[in-house]
């Protein structure tokens, strides 16, 4: 999956207006610390107002999107 496409499409409406918002680092860092795996995870069970899987099909994509998102906020 395209990291950066599936941002794009699934998660960027929401990103820049809400918390945690792209390019704000602070925000980001605690995220971060948990890794790909558990923010993959959190995303697939949503978290309010998130909906599940933050509106991506499915998990590679989910995963896809994390990660980008992860190495954009570094």
């Amino acid at each position: 999956a395209d990291g950066k496409a599936v941002f794009e499409k699934s998660c960027k409406a929401c990103h820049v207006a809400m918390k945690p918002k792209t390019g704000d680092k602070a925000a980001w860092a605690p995220l971060i610390k948990q890794g790909a795996d558990a923010l993959t995870a959190s995303v697939m069970k949503g978290k309010p107002p998130m909906p599940p899987k933050g509106g991506a099909a499915n998990e590679a994509d989910v995963k896809a999107a994390v990660e980008y998102m992860m190495s954009e906020n570094k």
